[in-house]
C-alpha cells in the first residue's frame, strides 16, 4: 500500500502546480496507482488528456488529500486504467475522441463523444429478450441522451446509455481564451450549476496565480452556492414526485424553487446567479434589500417545506413507487466515487465542503446526511436533509458576512497551474487549469460529478420495470450538458 506522497515521490514534481502536488511519472507508477484504485484505497477524481500527455487526479479518503499524476505519451499510447478500474472507461474513451491518445488493453474501444460512426450497444443473452430504444430526443424540455433497454417482459435486464449529444467543445474553446472569457464558459458547462462551476474555475485560477480574494467575496460565493443548491433540490424533489404521478408535490416545490430564484435575482441581479462569480472575487456587493429578500425567502421555506415533507412521507401511494426502487449498492457508490446525494444515499459520506474544506465552510457548522438504503426514497430524503442544511448555512453566512471589498485584480507573471474542487448540488466538481504567462488559458479541464454517476444509473435500474426508469433517472438527475462538455 502506497500513500499519495509516495506516489508523487516516484515521479518528477511540477513546482508550478498548486495547491495539490503534481508529478510526472512513468508507466510503472501509473499502473501502481491504478492498482491502488482497484483495491479501493484511493478514489479517482478525474482523468483527462492533452496532445501528448494524460493526467489523473487521485483522492485519499483516509488522509483527505489530493495529488495529480501525469504520464507523457510521446507514442500516443498509455496504460489503460479502465481495464483495472471501471470508472475510468468512459473517460479513456473521451480522451481518445478528443486527443487521439489510445488506452492500451482497454476493454471498451468504442467512441464516446464522437458520433460520426455507427454505435454497437452491448449485447445481452437470454430467452424472450427485446430491446426498447429511447431518445436521444425526449418529450418535453430535456437534454438529449439515448437509452437502450434490453428487457424480459417489463423487467429491465440491461440498460446502456449513449451520451455526448450535448458536446460543446468547452475545453477547446477555453484554449487561448482570456481568464474573463474562460470563466464565462465555465459558468455555462451545466446551467443549473453555474455558480459551482464558476467558483471552481475561479478558485483554480486563484490557486495558480497565488491570489487571495477579499473575505466578503469568499462568503458571498458560499451564499450564492447555497442558494443554487436550495433551488435545485426544491426542483428535484418536486420533479421526482411528479414522475411518480404525484403532481401536488411538484407544484408546491416549484413555488419554493421560484421563490429562491426571485430572491437570487433581487440579491445578485440574475435568477441563476450567472456571471456573478469571477476570478478575483465576485461582481455584486449585496445590498441590504438583497439580504432582506433572502431572509424573507428563508422564512417562507421554513414555514412551507416541513408540511410538504410530511405529505411526502404520509402518502402511501408515493412511497410504494419510491421505496425499494432503483437501489444503488453501497459498494458500487464507493467504487465509482459517486458524489452528492447519489453517493450519500448509498452510504458514501463524502462532501467537498467538509472533506476537502475550502473557505468559508471550514468556519461553518453543518452536517453531511447519509443513508444506506440507496433507493429513490433515500435520494429524496438526502435532498430533504440538504435543504435543511442549506437553510441553516444561509442563516450563518448572513449573520457573519464581513464588510469590505469584493474583488482584487488578477496579476500574471509566469506560466502556472492550478486545481480546485467545489461541492455543487450534484456533488464534487473538479477544475484544472494551465495558464500562460500572459494570463490566458493554455489548457483547461472541467469534470462534472455526472461522469461517475451516469454509469451507476445503468446498474440501479437493473431488475426494475421499464416504467420506473423515469423515476430512477430523475432521482439521479445527472447532467447531460456537464458530462458532455
Amino acid at each position: 500500500m502506497l500513500s499519495l506522497g509516495e506516489l508523487v515521490a516516484m515521479g518528477r514534481r511540477v513546482s508550478a502546480h498548486k495547491p495539490a502536488p503534481r508529478a510526472i511519472v512513468d508507466a510503472a507508477t501509473w499502473i501502481t496507482a491504478a492498482r491502488e484504485l482497484q483495491d479501493g484505497r484511493l478514489s479517482l477524481l478525474g482523468l483527462w488528456g492533452e496532445r501528448d500527455a494524460v493526467h489523473m487526479a487521485l483522492f485519499d479518503p483516509a488522509a483527505k488529500n489530493i495529488v495529480v499524476l501525469s504520464l507523457d505519451c510521446p507514442s500516443g499510447r498509455f496504460p489503460s486504467l479502465g481495464c483495472i478500474h471501471a470508472p475510468a472507461i468512459r473517460l479513456e474513451r473521451t480522451i481518445r475522441d478528443l486527443y487521439g491518445l489510445d488506452a492500451e488493453d482497454a476493454f471498451d474501444r468504442r467512441p464516446w463523444l464522437d458520433h460520426s460512426q455507427a454505435y454497437e450497444f452491448l449485447p445481452a443473452e437470454g430467452e424472450h429478450l427485446h430491446q426498447i430504444p429511447v431518445g436521444p430526443v425526449h418529450a418535453g424540455i430535456i437534454e438529449p441522451g439515448h437509452f437502450r433497454f434490453t428487457a424480459s417482459g417489463e423487467t429491465v435486464v440491461r440498460l446502456e446509455a449513449r451520451l455526448g449529444y450535448a458536446h460543446k467543445g468547452i475545453e477547446k474553446l477555453m484554449a487561448g481564451a482570456t481568464l474573463e472569457h474562460a470563466a464565462k464558459l465555465a459558468g455555462r458547462v451545466s446551467g443549473d450549476s453555474t455558480v459551482a462551476y464558476a467558483i471552481a474555475f475561479a478558485r483554480a485560477a486563484e490557486a495558480a496565480l497565488g491570489i487571495e480574494i477579499p473575505a466578503r467575496a469568499v462568503w458571498l460565493r458560499a451564499l450564492m452556492a447555497e442558494l443554487e443548491r436550495l433551488a435545485n433540490h426544491f426542483g428535484d424533489i418536486g420533479a421526482i414526485c411528479n414522475d411518480a404521478a404525484f403532481a401536488m408535490m411538484h407544484a408546491h416545490c416549484a413555488v419554493l424553487r421560484e421563490r429562491v430564484l426571485r430572491a437570487a435575482d433581487s440579491a445578485f441581479g440574475h435568477r441563476l446567479i450567472r456571471d456573478c462569480v469571477v476570478p478575483g472575487g465576485v461582481e455584486t456587493y449585496l445590498s441590504e434589500s438583497g439580504i432582506a429578500a433572502i431572509r424573507a425567502m428563508i422564512g417562507e421555506a421554513r414555514r412551507e417545506f416541513p408540511p410538504l415533507v410530511k405529505l411526502y412521507d404520509d402518502t402511501a401511494s408515493l412511497q410504494d413507487r419510491t421505496v425499494g426502487t432503483g437501489i444503488l449498492r453501497p459498494e458500487l457508490a464507493r467504487q465509482f466515487g459517486a458524489g452528492g446525494y447519489i453517493g450519500r444515499a448509498s452510504g458514501r459520506a463524502f462532501d467537498t465542503r467538509r472533506d476537502l474544506a475550502y473557505p468559508p465552510y471550514n468556519e461553518l457548522t453543518f452536517d453531511v446526511p447519509t443513508r444506506q438504503d440507496g433507493d429513490v426514497n433515500a435520494r429524496v430524503w438526502i435532498r430533504i436533509r440538504e435543504v435543511e442544511q442549506s437553510l441553516a448555512l444561509i442563516d450563518q453566512i448572513l449573520e457573519r458576512l464581513p464588510m469590505g471589498s469584493i474583488r482584487v485584480p488578477m496579476r500574471h507573471t509566469s506560466c502556472c497551474e492550478g486545481m480546485a474542487t467545489v461541492e455543487g448540488f450534484r456533488g464534487d466538481i473538479l477544475v484544472w487549469l494551465r495558464l500562460a504567462a500572459d494570463g490566458s488559458v493554455e489548457r483547461g479541464h472541467l469534470r462534472d460529478p455526472s461522469w461517475f454517476q451516469w454509469p451507476l444509473l445503468e446498474a440501479a435500474i437493473e431488475g426494475n420495470i421499464v416504467a420506473d426508469f423515469p423515476l430512477c433517472n430523475k432521482s439521479f438527475n445527472c447532467s447531460y450538458s456537464g458530462h458532455d462538455l
